[in-house]
């Protein structure tokens, strides 16, 4: 009897929030009765997948429910490959697949790196809400700079930019708004990211794909998305697959220090 294969798929984009579909591609083929399953992952960074297998008369070389990395522009990256158990016998598998971008595995980062306050060199802007906040930020070491409709948004680290979201015109100071943000994520060298969000219709000025150098515009600011004013959001974080973010405290150069953490009712000088 020859072996039956049946492949049934089911993807689920857990970043609930994101208005961009990953350019990520999972498929099989068949040799000799072995049965590879392969990703393409034509993303400027890495995506990360966690494995559900159900497997008839078929063994798996990765285990499941595991989480494999898969690299930034990589074409056939090898995820498993499924060997029958009982020869001559009818064999069936199906999965189904949660992903993510980032590397959902990493743990360490570089906890030592000082940032640039993302505004313009001689501006003063207040942190109206900082780590924790009561409004939006419960659980997150996020900060929300007080920016005007407008503003200039420079970059507070160097990186490339993954993610930009820029067509968007709602707001309103409720969670369900979260999908209106306009954004522009980046992933820096250590494998975090930075969230800049909030900013205005169109208010972008780089592009997927592109490397930016600290202190390189980014945009523009506005109060698109979950927000009840103009005001320029920023977290540091590395993600998980099934959506979690991991938060990241981070030390700023202002006029006063070389490094410091920026509290929430506090104004900040940037010199250079």
């Amino acid at each position: 009897m020859k072996p039956k294969f049946v492949l049934f798929f089911l993807l689920i984009h857990v970043f609930l929030l994101s208005q961009e579909k990953w350019n990520l591609r999972f498929y099989h083929e068949i040799n000799n009765r072995e049965i590879s399953i392969y990703a393409d992952n034509n993303e400027p960074m890495p995506m990360s997948s966690q494995f559900d297998f159900k497997l008839t008369n078929l063994t798996s070389t990765f285990a499941n429910k595991g989480i494999v990395v898969i690299p930034e522009k990589t074409k056939k990256f090898l995820i498993t490959v499924l060997k029958e158990i009982k020869p001559n016998s009818s064999n069936s598998f199906s999965y189904t697949t949660i992903y993510n971008f980032g590397n959902a595995l990493q743990e360490n980062y570089d906890s030592g790196y000082i940032y640039s306050l993302p505004y313009e060199k001689g501006k003063t802007q207040s942190i109206f809400q900082g780590y924790n906040g009561k409004f939006s930020h419960q659980n997150e070491f996020a900060l929300d700079f007080n920016l005007k409709t407008g503003s200039a948004i420079l970059a507070s680290r160097e990186g490339i930019v993954v993610q930009v979201v820029n067509n968007n015109t709602q707001n309103c100071p409720n969670i369900s708004c979260a999908k209106y943000n306009n954004k522009i994520l980046i992933m820096h060298s250590d494998g975090t990211f930075a969230d800049y969000s909030h900013l205005k219709f169109q208010g972008a000025v780089v592009k997927k794909g592109e490397f930016i150098k600290k202190d390189q515009l980014l945009g523009y600011s506005g109060s698109t998305g979950f927000a009840s004013g103009p005001h320029l959001h920023f977290a540091v974080f590395m993600n998980r697959t099934d959506g979690k973010r991991i938060f990241i405290e981070t030390k700023f150069k202002t006029s006063e220090s070389e490094a410091t953490l920026l509290e929430e009712g506090k104004s900040y000088t940037k010199n250079d």
